[in-house]
């Protein structure tokens, strides 16, 4: 690729950032370094949800090169490429929209990683002048180099073509960035005093133990249900409770669960069969359940305590919610909208663990 398209780039992603970066600078609020990570978080968060919609739309291929489309800044340079793909193959994965699908997505991604390059660049600066703890540069160099991995990541999922396992790190490398990022936006709330209370909270390490493990099988269920949406398994079963009118279908689990391998192929190179994806569907309708009784004791917990209790309230929201759009997309045939849905309120109960990760640790050891 040209220097002048890196170039062309890298000057829209500057301009993509300009807007959440001028809307902290011209803020009244007088802390704008926390102002500044809480809009990364919410962008990071719009950016799972856009990703999500680029995925579930088949326009990861849209532009089947990268960082560019066909070695070009934008769509409308590589227009007379991609009108030319599209002929060759009308439903195929290159058309004009789903090109301007996949740059958008690409674009906001890499006005995220400007806006962290600043948040880590302010925290340097700032602790040199006066190293506070709300200022300590350990998190958001971290997050930096999680945005690269993630970038990396974003890359080899267009040069591997949709590889699978590609795929799904990159989901979870996108939860994992938005879950850093709420963590230190709660370590500047609390830092900042903003509901903060005035002695430590007793009887916390229950809870701490249960969000913990709440995170731990939310990460595995979010891993199972990436494995789901890249592997086109969502309509593997067709009715709930059951799956194919039975309560465990015929499932090839070896091959629905080798992780190396090209989409809809074995690893030998073979097409994928049907009882491979019904494993993989059946796993993550199943697992769900793990997931709820275990979040659901931990809001129970949570409940006790009236710091935790609108957390707990909220996660309580999620997993009906999540439950909800779950079935809608096997009982409406997989409408898009609620398949977005789906992975939306995946990213706000990441949001949600997180901060009560945050707030029964903090909360238990106030000075």
């Amino acid at each position: 690729m040209q220097i002048a398209t890196l170039a062309q780039l890298a000057v829209t992603g500057l301009l993509v950032a300009s807007l959440p970066l001028s809307m902290v600078w011209l803020s009244s609020d007088p802390n704008k370094y926390r102002k500044l990570v809480w809009l990364a978080a919410f962008l990071t968060f719009d950016l799972i949800v856009f990703g999500a919609f680029t995925r579930l739309t088949d326009s990861g291929l849209g532009c089947p090169d990268w960082p560019g489309c066909y070695g070009l800044a934008n769509p409308f340079q590589a227009h007379a490429q991609i009108t030319a793909a599209e002929a060759l193959l009308p439903s195929g994965p290159v058309t004009v929209l789903k090109a301007w699908i996949e740059m958008i997505h690409r674009y906001l991604a890499m006005s995220i990683g400007i806006l962290i390059v600043a948040l880590m660049a302010s925290s340097y600066l700032q602790w040199r002048r006066n190293p506070r703890p709300e200022f300590a540069p350990g998190l958001p160099t971290a997050l930096f180099l999680f945005v690269c991995l993630q970038g990396a990541f974003g890359a080899w999922t267009v040069t591997l073509k949709l590889q699978p396992v590609i795929v799904t790190i990159h989901l979870l490398l996108g939860m994992g960035l938005l879950a850093l990022l709420v963590w230190l936006g709660g370590r500047q709330d609390y830092l900042a005093g903003k509901g903060r209370a005035d002695s430590p909270v007793a009887g916390l390490q229950a809870v701490r133990v249960m969000a913990l493990l709440t995170a731990m099988v939310l990460a595995l269920q979010i891993a199972l249900g990436g494995w789901v949406s890249t592997n086109y398994a969502t309509l593997a079963c067709s009715e709930y409770p059951l799956c194919g009118g039975v309560w465990i279908p015929p499932m090839d689990v070896e091959h629905g669960f080798t992780l190396w391998r090209e989409l809809g192929k074995t690893a030998a190179g073979h097409y994928l069969p049907f009882a491979a994806l019904t494993a993989i569907h059946w796993v993550h309708r199943n697992f769900a359940l793990v997931l709820v009784l275990v979040a659901g004791a931990t809001a129970a917990l949570s409940w006790r305590h009236a710091a935790l209790r609108p957390t707990a309230r909220a996660l309580l929201a999620l997993l009906v919610l999540q439950a909800a759009s779950g079935l809608a997309t096997i009982y409406l045939s997989f409408p898009l909208a609620i398949a977005v849905l789906h992975n939306a309120g995946a990213a706000l109960m990441v949001l949600v663990v997180t901060m009560l990760n945050y707030k029964a640790k903090y909360l238990s050891k106030l000075p």
